[in-house]
């Protein structure tokens, strides 16, 4: 086997190529004069739209692995400040050295050398650092992100995966000159604490609208693309050389929620991570036999890789109703099989394991800019890597059939669902029941929202603009005043500093008014703030609260979700579920 695990008539363990050199504290590859190897292999043309060649200079001169010189021995480890000093060869009393045994090597080769990235269903290992860089392929975010993901803040990344047909045997999939199209994409929800996450799919003929969008061009050109109204969800991709940057764009104004990355997959990543750890295991609860994706599976439980997985992953006439939604929840289930294999023991203790998904995730993604090198990757695989399973819900966009349409071939957002599914993902609403946060959120809303509560007439309240539209605290004064009796209220103009959220600032002895304030307002527990009163124009003790970005209007209720609406498509990460 050679140092990448693909083969070798010698029989050489891998871990014999390895060794320390003491001057840097590393593990290189040292290949013996008997063997003569090529070195590392040469490292791909990386596929950016960008024009120029790659800022970070990653290509070597040739030459820079060279084989180590016959005769040549490695130096040996320097002593420690004080230790006695080791007897010169020759001298009585030598001790001889004790060999480590093959399995000891192993472990010292995997754990010196490798770090593993775990990203939501692709992966990629820590290893041969300047080679895979000049693997890994990024497009410009055209200033549509974030800026990249942060480590103290909640993560909103963007995968999507392309229908473009490039690579070997992919052309026999139909429409063989697809543009590359949005054809899977689903909005990967971290929260930021790490206990869970959420897995929002997007229907690929959802009806949007696809905003104007600056673009970096295949040759280094900035042009920005006018935007398209009433247009399905897939063409923000490809369509009129729209990048990956118009479907973030597009994912911004459909949900409110703007991704720090994306991530673009096409066939091919499918075909080389599913080999690269030895398959992943999927259920079907009955035959299927689809002509289109060239899937044909007995009912059961198969472990599927390459071709097999990608016709696994394409296949909707099979299942369910025959469409995209039917095929939507095939991908989640794949995807939470490969989520599972990526975690096993069986991947992250296999070295030859290890080693493909490095190649073959460096290979398969392109990236936005900001993820464009492996310690990136890695930095953000290790966040993603502290999730449970258990606590990553797949679900997808609450949608219904188009009714301007006679033969439905559309959906449009289902307006009673939809809107709260994103307000949970803004506001880091776990799907899942984590216990932790449950707890959290019931103590807070048992403590300051439960008790008494006095008569409207009696609240005494003043209100400030803190981020919220111009003219909100008027229209609130208004609202409380004429609509829900609260009249000892006044417009206290604008708030020293601004608030992401809405805040009702009490004295104890108001506890009994802020409660009523809080019900007529929809205020959570957390928004109420025991303090201190404040004076109003009257020269009367009053609370204040402080209308935050948060504020919608008057009269609409400022507290999120705390479960998904019913009727939410949604699985777990944990468990099998069989496609019917």
């Amino acid at each position: 086997m050679d140092a990448q695990g693909r083969g070798r008539a010698d029989d050489v363990d891998p871990a014999d190529q390895w060794v320390l050199n003491p001057d840097t504290g590393e593990y290189e590859l040292r290949l013996g004069p008997s063997a003569p190897q090529s070195g590392v292999p040469a490292p791909r043309r990386p596929r950016s739209f960008e024009a120029g060649p790659r800022a970070r200079g990653r290509t070597e001169a040739p030459g820079r692995s060279r084989p180590e010189r016959p005769g040549r021995a490695v130096p040996p480890p320097r002593r420690r400040r004080g230790a006695p000093e080791e007897p010169v060869p020759g001298r009585r009393g030598r001790r001889p050295v004790k060999k480590v045994s093959k399995g000891r090597k192993v472990l010292l080769w995997t754990g010196g050398t490798m770090a593993f990235v775990l990203v939501a269903g692709a992966g990629a290992a820590y290893f041969y650092i300047e080679h895979l860089n000049d693997n890994i392929a990024s497009v410009s975010d055209d200033g549509a992100s974030t800026g990249g993901f942060q480590k103290d803040k909640a993560i909103n990344i963007l995968l999507i995966g392309t229908d473009k047909r490039t690579g070997k045997g992919n052309d026999k999939y139909g429409d063989a000159g697809s543009v590359g199209h949005a054809d899977t994409t689903i909005l990967l929800h971290v929260s930021r604490d790490r206990s869970n996450a959420t897995a929002l799919s997007i229907p690929r003929d959802l009806i949007v609208d696809v905003p104007d969008c600056p673009t970096t061009q295949e040759d280094g050109t900035q042009k920005v693309i006018p935007g398209t109204q009433q247009v399905r969800f897939n063409t923000s991709l490809g369509q009129d050389g729209r990048t990956p940057s118009c479907t973030m764009r597009t994912v911004t104004e459909l949900t409110g929620v703007k991704p720090d990355n994306f991530m673009v997959a096409d066939f091919n990543a499918v075909k080389t991570l599913t080999s690269a750890v030895g398959g992943v295991e999927v259920c079907v609860g009955k035959d299927l036999d689809d002509p289109d994706s060239h899937l044909k599976l007995s009912k059961g439980t198969h472990t599927i890789e390459g071709e097999q997985a990608l016709a696994f992953v394409r296949t909707r006439h099979a299942v369910g109703f025959g469409g995209d939604l039917s095929r939507i929840g095939l991908q989640q289930q794949f995807l939470s099989a490969l989520m599972r294999k990526l975690k096993s023991n069986d991947t992250l203790t296999s070295p030859a394991k290890m080693l493909d998904l490095a190649e073959a995730g460096t290979k398969a993604l392109t990236v936005d800019s900001q993820l464009d090198s492996i310690g990136k990757l890695k930095d953000l695989g290790l966040e993603l890597g502290k999730l449970n399973t258990e606590n990553l819900t797949f679900a997808t966009i609450p949608v219904v059939d188009n009714p301007a349409e006679k033969v439905k071939a559309t959906v449009v957002l289902n307006e009673s669902t939809a809107p709260k599914v994103f307000e949970m993902i803004r506001n880091d609403v776990s799907f899942t029941a984590v216990k932790a946060r449950k707890k959290k959120d019931a103590a807070a809303v048992a403590a300051r929202l439960k008790g008494t509560k006095s008569s409207a007439s009696e609240v005494r309240v003043r209100i400030l603009n803190g981020g919220a539209l111009a003219g909100s605290a008027q229209e609130t004064l208004s609202w409380l005043q004429n609509e829900e009796g609260v009249t000892k209220s006044e417009n206290a103009g604008n708030a020293p500093a601004s608030l992401a959220k809405t805040t009702l600032e009490y004295a104890p002895d108001q506890a009994d008014q802020a409660r009523r304030l809080a019900d007529i307002m929809g205020l959570s527990g957390s928004a109420m703030k025991p303090g201190e009163s404040a004076t109003d124009s009257q020269g009367l003790p009053a609370m204040t609260l402080t209308l935050g970005k948060d504020f919608e209007g008057a009269g609409v209720s400022l507290t999120a979700p705390t479960k998904a609406p019913a009727g939410v498509p949604r699985s777990t990460a944990d468990k099998v579920t069989c496609a019917e």
